[in-house]
């Protein structure tokens, strides 16, 4: 029999990232005891350094938020994206089995090829089109591997603690591009990872089992969600439309990857948060 968990205890993986650091800060603010390792603690791809801290800090729940992220990186180096992203799980699931754990994986919208012009649902097939999605969709398999799990899905991150999308418009902003030319043919949910942290927690809460979407609030086009980040800094920016095919990128995007968060709301009677009340607070924390 594993020995029995401390009912307090979060172990977080990948714990200098976005989601990591708003993770630990969420469950901070609760009072909960938490152990938040960053990369450089630990080496999800290393079994025996994997075996050693699960087993030392004996946790109830581990939230892995260590992932390769680097979408048009991967298309060359499929390797390291899949030793991270996929490998690195089916050694966080088998540790979670040794000590009774919960396994908090968290996956992406790239699982699925955009071919859907509605939201994808948790039990809708999945065909990732980069090496990127196909390494998140190894993880999510992996995930499975614990008998105690849940993957959640989630989409266009962003947060003050990395860089995401909207520090990327800025930026240009800053350097005086004008017009900016954003896709406008790919549509997804932004999500703010403070939001993404707060309903993680009360996925758990719920006793949340299997797959399940979180995003924010709704869905929009890159091009709508630049246009936002424009007005909402004050900028008079134009932001002018493009296709896919006129912004090539390494890595094959989805066309249409809005999820679902249905089953979300169902577990824990929350609705979505806004993503546009997300990027003001950003904002404001960015000043």
């Amino acid at each position: 029999m594993p020995p029995a968990p401390s009912p307090s205890t979060w172990l977080i993986t990948g714990a200098g990232g976005m989601v990591g650091h708003d993770l630990r800060a969420t469950l901070d603010a609760r009072g909960e005891r938490v152990v938040a390792l960053r990369r450089d603690e630990l080496d999800v791809t290393n079994a025996r350094c994997v075996e050693q801290c699960v087993t030392e800090h004996t946790p109830a729940v581990i939230l892995n938020c260590a992932a390769y992220t680097k979408v048009d990186q991967a298309e060359t180096d499929e390797s390291a994206a899949n030793a991270i992203n996929g490998s690195a799980v089916e050694l966080l699931a088998h540790a979670a089995n040794e000590v009774g754990a919960l396994l908090v994986h968290l996956s992406t919208d790239f699982v699925f090829d955009g071919s859907k012009r509605t939201p994808y649902e948790p039990a809708d097939t999945t065909r990732p089109l980069s090496a990127y999605g196909r390494s998140k969709l190894l993880g999510e398999i992996a995930a499975t591997h614990a008998e105690r799990h849940l993957i959640v899905r989630t989409s266009w991150l962003f947060g003050v603690h990395g860089p995401n999308f909207v520090e990327a418009i800025r930026n240009q902003i800053r350097k005086g591009t004008n017009p900016l030319r954003v896709v406008s043919d790919q549509r997804g949910r932004p999500t703010y990872t403070p939001h993404l942290a707060q309903a993680i927690v009360r996925l758990v809460d719920a006793n949340a089992r299997g797959v399940v979407h979180y995003a924010d609030a709704d869905e929009c086009s890159w091009f709508d969600f630049a246009s936002a980040i424009a007005e909402e800094a004050g900028s008079d920016v134009t932001v002018k439309p493009v296709t896919s095919d006129e912004f090539p990128r390494p890595a094959v995007r989805p066309a249409y990857s809005v999820l679902s968060t249905r089953r979300y709301e169902q577990l824990t009677g929350a609705t979505p948060e806004s993503w546009r009340a997300g990027l003001r607070e950003y904002l404001s924390l960015r000043a």
